[in-house]
C-alpha cells in the first residue's frame, strides 16, 4: 500500500557527493558504479548553453552513485567566493614551472610558466562577481504512485554576472535520478520514485562559477519530501461476512429486504407493490404470489498489516513489507469501490490505524496513515499493546495480510478472534531460506521450518480461521475466490 531501508529488497540507487570543502576537481566529487542497462551520459541529459566537457562532470558526478550506502547530506558548503578548479589547476602548472627553473637555474623553463599565468590573466572577470546568490526549488508532484517521475526545477537568482552552474546532487533513498539539464539560470531533476514510503529527496549544491571559471560559490537546496503510495494489488473480488451492518450497501445480505435479487416467492400481504406478482407461481397454487428479494446491504472491512517483520525471498529478492502493503492497496480499493466503509490497522512498532470510512477519496487517507511505517523500523517493542476498540467495529471484516514469520502476531490474531469479528489471514509468502548442496543439516532445518509454518497454518484453520496464500505477482482475486464458496464467520467471545 494508501505504504514502509527500508525493510525488504535492496536499497534504491543513492547519489553521494564528497564534503565540499576537499573536492577539488570534478572527478574527485563522486564516486562511480558501473549500472547495467543505463545509457551513457550524453544520451540521457539535455542543456543549453553549457560546454560539453562541464556538462559531462555534472552528469556523471550526479547520475552514478555508490550504492548500498546510508545517504547523508554533505557538510554545509563553505560561505562566499572561493579559488574554483581551473585557477587551482593554472596555478599548480605555474608554480611547478618557476620551481624547476629555480631548481635547474635554467632560465628557459620559466616560459612553460608564462602559459598558465596568461590564461589566468585572460579569464579575470571584467566586472564584478555577484554578491547574493539565491536558489529555489519547485517539486511535483508530492505525491505520486510508484515507479512515477518526480520533476525538480531549481531557479538559480543572482546580481551581476556569472557563468555557468555546475550541480552536485545527493538524493535520498526510495529515489533515482533519470535526467539532468542546466542552463544559465536554471537546473531540471528528473527522479523516480522507486519504492512506496515517505521519502526525503535529498539536496542539490549548485556551484555558480564566474564568468572566467576561476572562482565558484555554492548555494545549497533542500528538496523536501515527497509521499510515494504503493501500486495496488489487482483485486475485484469482495467476499462478505455473515452479518453485515443495517445499512443499504451493494451486498447481498441473508435477509429479507428491499434489493434486486431474487430469493423467492411468498403470500401477498396487502401493501405489497403488485408489479412485484409472481404470475407463474400465482396460477400454480391458486393464490396471489410475490417476488421475494434478499436485502442489500454494506460492509465494514479493517486491513490488519503485520509490520513486525520484513523478510526478503531468497530466490526473487521479492520484499514481504512491499507485497504486504500492495496487496492491502488492492484490497482497500476494491471494497471502496463497492462504497463499502474501510480502515486500516498497521502492527508493529508504534500501532497505526485509522477508523473505517467511505469514498474513493479515502484511499490516499489509508495510504498515507501508513506510509511513515518505512521510518519507524528501527522502533521495536517487546510486546503488542492492544487494539483500540475503535480501530475494530463489531461485525467489522478483518483482513490480517502476514508473512507468519513473527509469533507475536498470534498474540493479535487472538485479540481479533476474541472482539467475534470475522476474519482472514492473507499469507505473503517469504520464500524458503536457501541451501548449500550437500548441506544435510540444512535440510534438516527446512523440514523443521516447513514443519513449523504447517503447523501455524493448522492451528488457524483449526480455530475456524480462514488463511489463503497471496503470491507476488499473481492477481489477488485467485486467492480470494475459495471465500466465495460461503460467508465468512465470526469468532466466539
Amino acid at each position: 500500500m494508501t505504504e514502509p531501508l527500508p525493510p525488504g529488497a535492496a536499497p534504491a540507487d543513492r547519489i553521494t557527493t564528497k564534503p565540499l570543502p576537499n573536492r577539488t576537481t570534478a572527478a574527485d566529487r563522486i564516486t562511480t558504479k558501473p549500472v547495467p542497462n543505463r545509457t551513457t551520459a550524453a544520451d540521457r541529459i539535455t542543456t543549453k548553453s553549457v560546454p560539453n566537457r562541464t556538462t559531462a562532470a555534472a552528469v556523471q558526478r550526479s547520475l552514478d552513485g555508490r550504492h548500498d550506502v546510508a545517504a547523508q547530506p554533505p557538510p554545509p558548503p563553505p560561505p562566499g567566493w572561493r579559488t574554483g578548479e581551473r585557477a587551482l589547476r593554472l596555478g599548480t602548472l605555474a608554480v611547478v614551472a618557476l620551481t624547476a627553473a629555480s631548481v635547474t637555474g635554467r632560465p628557459w623553463v620559466l616560459a612553460l610558466a608564462a602559459v598558465p599565468l596568461v590564461l589566468l590573466a585572460l579569464a579575470l572577470p571584467s566586472g564584478p562577481r555577484p554578491e547574493v546568490v539565491t536558489a529555489e526549488a519547485e517539486v511535483g508532484p508530492r505525491r505520486c504512485f510508484e515507479g512515477e517521475h518526480v520533476t525538480v526545477r531549481i531557479t538559480v537568482s543572482y546580481d551581476g554576472e556569472a557563468g555557468r552552474l555546475d550541480p552536485g546532487v545527493t538524493l535520498g533513498h526510495g529515489v533515482r535520478l533519470d535526467d539532468l539539464a542546466v542552463d544559465t539560470h536554471h537546473v531540471d531533476l528528473v527522479l523516480t520514485a522507486q519504492r512506496w514510503g515517505s521519502w526525503t529527496l535529498g539536496t542539490v549544491d549548485v556551484d555558480v562559477y564566474d564568468r572566467g571559471g576561476l572562482a565558484r560559490r555554492t548555494v545549497r537546496v533542500e528538496l523536501g519530501e515527497i509521499a510515494v503510495f504503493p501500486l495496488p494489488g489487482h483485486a475485484g473480488l469482495t467476499p462478505i461476512p455473515v452479518r453485515l451492518p443495517q445499512r443499504l450497501g451493494e451486498h447481498t445480505a441473508e435477509q429479507r429486504g428491499e434489493g434486486v435479487e431474487v430469493t423467492g416467492v411468498h403470500p401477498y400481504v396487502r401493501g405489497e407493490r403488485q408489479r412485484r406478482i409472481h404470475w407463474p407461481a400465482t396460477t400454480r397454487r391458486g393464490a396471489v404470489q410475490v417476488h421475494q428479494f434478499a436485502a442489500e446491504r454494506t460492509a465494514d472491512t479493517v486491513v490488519l498489516l503485520d509490520v513486525l517483520a520484513d523478510v526478503v525471498d531468497p530466490v526473487t529478492g521479492a520484499s514481504s513489507l512491499d507485497e504486504t502493503f500492495r496487496a492491502a492497496a488492492g484490497l482497500v480499493r476494491a471494497y471502496l469501490r463497492t462504497h463499502d466503509r474501510v480502515g486500516v490497522v498497521s502492527v508493529g512498532g508504534r500501532t497505526r490505524w485509522l477508523q473505517p470510512g467511505g469514498g474513493q477519496g479515502y484511499f490516499y487517507r489509508i495510504v498515507e496513515s501508513v506510509l511513515e511505517v518505512r521510518k519507524d523500523l528501527a522502533y521495536r517493542t517487546e510486546g503488542l499493546s492492544l487494539l483500540p476498540p475503535r480501530a475494530l467495529p463489531e461485525g467489522a471484516l478483518v483482513y490480517v495480510i502476514t508473512p507468519l514469520t513473527d509469533q507475536r502476531i498470534f498474540d493479535v490474531l487472538h485479540q481479533v478472534r476474541g472482539r467475534a469479528n470475522p476474519m482472514v489471514v492473507v499469507e505473503i509468502p517469504s520464500g524458503e531460506p536457501g541451501l548449500e548442496p550437500g548441506d544435510s543439516e540444512g535440510e534438516l532445518a527446512l523440514r523443521l521450518w516447513r514443519a513449523d509454518r504447517d503447523a501455524m497454518r493448522f492451528a488457524l484453520v483449526e480455530r475456524g480461521v480462514a488463511v489463503v496464500a497471496h503470491r507476488p505477482g499473481e492477481t489477488l482475486d485467485l486467492a480470494l475466490a475459495p471465500l466465495l464458496r460461503t460467508r465468512i464467520h465470526g469468532g466466539t467471545r
